[in-house]
């Protein structure tokens, strides 16, 4: 069978790996994913973490109505108490009474490169997280385990950083003017010719935000009386697009397939509400690497439905472009897939190029359409000089274009960074969501104190972490998210993963009821479990 599911059920948690056996169909290598089931007690204990945070929340809003308690909310005067409501009081209740708590975990502000390693300038709150002061100290050579600098290319020296400065001596930062205006240099043609030919399709485009690539384009594809199937992990500017559509939207599980299948079989069969007429249009969003799971789309699977349901698909590649494959091409090239096969291919440069925009390619009649109808072509300011001349660097030297291996050197050291970590992580007892081969890695800490109580001891220990919670992921799956780099060398990860392993240690977090066994011949760096007897 070339899909295989595999439940391991060791002490009343499952862990489902998702593995494709090398035999053929679709699959040209295994495809591990791994999911560990929440522990019953802990899951409980975290629902009561947010009901006692709850309770205190109303207690704390009943003290700021009656001006015991210093109120910092946004709301309106006195003399518009009789207006609609500007400011939605219960709606911000999650912000106010618990986000707040573990709020200088985010926020805090860096004075240097967000290289490897980066230095942080220190903050303090006298208001409970409300403000936050300078202190005037800045922390020097924080180990970065939290910025998408997959490929290293954010550095303020090489090649990079000198074609970026040469071209904002001769151009200036800003074009001040549209792509159909006074905004269109030579350069940007460069890039969109450099883009195409390095995802291997016939012509692509580039815009100034990431973020809008997805939200402003999508709508231009697709309008009502089309149908939308999206993961329900997608990005919120996949999200966005969707909405702003006016299509209908319907929402697969993450990452399966049978879900997937169900939805399209149904839009065939029973075509548009009401008329059932079919459908103008259906469209696939998926995205390369969900960057909240660490997972890979599974893409050969995907393009397979496509085709037997005549769907079109639009792939997201924020996070996989230059992280996957090897070449650095993406999820497409990672799979040994045909990019022809990928209706619309679009990627951001904010991660593995260290830059700023993204892209979209595709068959070239599909990119002189969004030219003239995309709301980010038509309306946005052009890319700046100095982003375009990072972007057309950092893509020659992964394509080794600039006359060395440099590029290919960091894809392999990224991939090697990935597998060491992940796999140190799981020989430590911790919970780990994601695909083997994902840089963006998962690490489950669930309780809400748990969750700032782990930044906070992992900075005082100079390690620099990212802490993600809710609405982001599942209210009772809050979990620290690391980010590998290229840049980072075996020294680095060690120290961290010693630091990791102290501070989980220290806030109980090694969860994991599996015991990993190493093993030196296993293929494809497969990984071995057997039950936790303590």
């Amino acid at each position: 069978m070339c899909n295989l599911m595999l439940h391991f059920g060791l002490m009343g948690i499952a862990l489902q790996v998702y593995h494709a056996a090398c035999n053929g169909e679709l699959y040209s290598r295994p495809f591990i994913e791994s999911f560990e089931e929440t522990p019953m007690l802990l899951a409980v204990l975290t629902y009561m973490s947010y009901g006692i945070l709850t309770i205190f929340g109303y207690l704390r809003d009943f003290m700021r109505e009656w001006k015991i308690e210093k109120c910092h909310i946004a709301r309106e005067r006195e003399e518009q108490k009789d207006f609609v409501p500007l400011y939605q009081d219960f709606e911000n209740f999650y912000t106010r009474n618990i986000y707040m708590r573990i709020r200088d975990s985010w926020n805090r502000p860096i004075c240097s490169v967000p290289g490897a390693t980066f230095d942080l300038v220190e903050c303090s709150s006298n208001d409970y997280n409300w403000t936050f002061e300078y202190t005037g100290r800045v922390v020097k050579d924080v180990i970065n385990l939290g910025s998408y600098n997959y490929l290293g290319f954010a550095e303020n020296t090489g090649a990079c950083a000198t074609a970026a400065g040469e071209v904002t001596v001769k151009f200036g930062v800003g074009v001040a003017s549209t792509r159909q205006e006074m905004g269109n240099l030579d350069r940007h043609e460069e890039l969109e010719k450099l883009a195409a030919s390095f995802l291997g399709v016939e012509s692509a485009m580039v815009f100034g935000m990431g973020f809008a690539t997805n939200s402003m384009n999508i709508p231009a594809l697709v309008g009502k009386g089309c149908l939308i199937l999206s993961d329900e992990l997608n990005h919120a500017s996949l999200v966005l697009g969707a909405r702003l559509t006016g299509s209908t939207i319907r929402v697969f599980k993450h990452n399966n397939m049978q879900s997937l299948e169900k939805l399209l079989r149904d839009a065939i069969v029973h075509g548009q509400p009401r008329t059932h007429r079919p459908w103008k249009k259906i469209l696939i969003l998926v995205e390369g690497i969900y960057s909240m799971e660490g997972s890979i789309i599974r893409l050969p699977e995907v393009i397979a439905l496509k085709k037997k349901y005549k769907a079109y698909l639009y792939l997201d590649e924020a996070h996989s472009i230059g992280a996957l494959g090897l070449n650095g091409r993406g999820v497409v090239e990672y799979f040994g897939l045909d990019p022809k096969d990928v209706d619309v291919m679009m990627g951001t440069f904010t991660k593995s190029f260290s830059a700023a925009g993204g892209y979209i390619g595709g068959r070239k009649d599909l990119i002189d359409y969004l030219r003239t109808h995309s709301h980010s072509a038509i309306y946005a300011t052009s890319m700046p000089l100095p982003v375009v001349e990072q972007i057309i660097t950092s893509m020659k030297c992964i394509m080794g274009k600039d006359g060395t291996t440099i590029g290919l050197s960091r894809i392999q050291r990224l991939a090697e960074n990935t597998v060491y970590f992940r796999r140190r992580l799981q020989e430590m007892g911790f919970i780990i969501y994601g695909n083997n081969d994902s840089p963006v890695i998962p690490m489950m800490l669930y309780m809400p104190a748990k969750l700032g109580a782990f930044g906070r001891e992992m900075l005082k220990r100079n390690i620099g972490v990212v802490g993600v919670g809710f609405p982001a992921t599942p209210i009772i799956e809050s979990r620290a998210r690391f980010c590998i780099s290229a840049a980072h060398t075996k020294e680095m990860l060690d120290r961290a993963l010693d630091v990791i392993s102290e501070v989980g240690d220290l806030l109980q977090l090694k969860y994991s009821r599996h015991k990993v066994l190493p093993s030196l011949d296993r293929p494809f760096d497969e990984t071995t479990y057997e039950e936790n007897e303590e």
